[in-house]
């Protein structure tokens, strides 16, 4: 059975949409003028057509406005590829995953979100990466249902898919591979519908990783 995760917290509209796709526009702009080590606040302003207090009120910092931008870059244009079998649009979506995250982008990304929360909200720039995240693992899950497979839970593939790629994204000592990501999303997927199967299939692909991780 699918778990349901917590959902995303909803786009600002309005003008205040329009003062964040303008700042957010600017500091993807500046970053690839001058570069991102000298981004700072009154320029990333001046370049938005905004004050600089507007910024500090509405995300407080540098940092905070940073963790905004890469919150930005997780939610998803379009739904997971559909090969037609939960287990394939799993592993299709694993490994896209897998190849963002380990850019260079993708890790300056990760390493922006780690670093700063949204001002007002309840819900940590982590926490809304995630659940933007699992929000497309359920769209795949729910195409498994539908066509009555037997699924695995989100939970189960964020900690036994996800959480890895991430781990040895951020931490290495050795990244991901496509062959360690297929491996973890089969364990999963053996586990489907079996109670309590999810998490000790996924915990016994993850022994895969302490070999390495203790050389």
């Amino acid at each position: 059975m699918v778990a349901m995760t917590s959902k995303p917290a909803p786009r600002p509209g309005g003008r205040s949409a329009r003062v964040q796709a303008a700042v957010h526009r600017a500091t993807h702009e500046l970053a690839e003028q001058i570069g991102r080590a000298q981004l700072t606040v009154p320029l990333i302003a001046a370049q938005a057509g905004v004050t600089p207090s507007t910024i500090y009120r509405r995300w407080g910092d540098l940092a905070e406005l940073l963790a905004d931008v890469a919150l930005d870059r997780f939610r998803a244009d379009t739904e997971p590829a559909d090969t037609g079998t939960a287990e394939g649009d799993l592993q299709a979506w694993a490994e896209q995953f897998f190849e963002e995250m380990g850019s260079e982008v993708g890790q300056t990304m990760l390493r922006d979100v780690l670093a700063g929360r949204i001002q007002g909200s309840a819900m940590a720039v982590p926490s809304q990466c995630a659940a933007y995240t699992a929000s497309q693992i359920e769209i795949i899950l729910a195409r498994g249902l539908a066509r009555g497979e037997a699924v695995p839970t989100v939970e189960a593939i964020m900690d036994g898919v996800v959480a890895p790629i991430i781990y040895r994204t951020l931490f290495g000592p050795a990244r991901a591979s496509h062959a360690l990501v297929r491996e973890l999303v089969a364990g999963c997927m053996r586990g489907a519908g079996r109670p309590g199967a999810q998490r000790s299939d996924a915990a016994l692909a993850l022994d895969g990783l302490a070999g390495p991780m203790l050389e």
